[in-house]
C-alpha cells in the first residue's frame, strides 16, 4: 500500500518524449467504488502566485504504466483537453 503523501513526492514523466509534467496534488476517487480513477497533476511549467492558482491536469489512472520509487511513468499523454483532462 502506498499513501497520498508518497505519491506526491513522485515526478509524472510522460514516456512518450521523456517530459517531467509535474507532481501529483490530489487524486479523483469513484464514490462507488473506491478505486482511483484519475490523478491530479500541477503542470511543472505553471506555478501559482499570489493572484494566480496553478494548472491542474487529470491524468486516467488507466495511463499509468508504474510508479517506481522516485517517478511516476504515464503513456499516452496527448495534452489538456476542453476540460483539462489529459488522456
Amino acid at each position: 500500500m502506498i499513501k497520498l503523501s508518497e505519491l506526491q513526492l513522485k515526478e509524472i514523466i510522460i514516456m512518450d518524449d521523456g517530459r517531467r509534467f509535474g507532481h501529483i496534488t490530489d487524486l479523483e476517487i469513484d464514490g462507488n467504488t473506491g478505486k482511483i480513477i484519475a490523478i491530479v497533476v500541477e503542470a511543472r511549467d505553471k506555478k501559482s502566485g499570489m493572484l494566480k492558482k496553478a494548472d491542474e491536469l487529470m491524468i486516467s489512472w488507466d495511463h499509468i504504466v508504474r510508479i517506481g520509487s522516485d517517478v511516476i511513468l504515464v503513456n499516452d499523454v496527448q495534452g489538456p483537453n476542453l476540460y483539462g483532462t489529459v488522456k
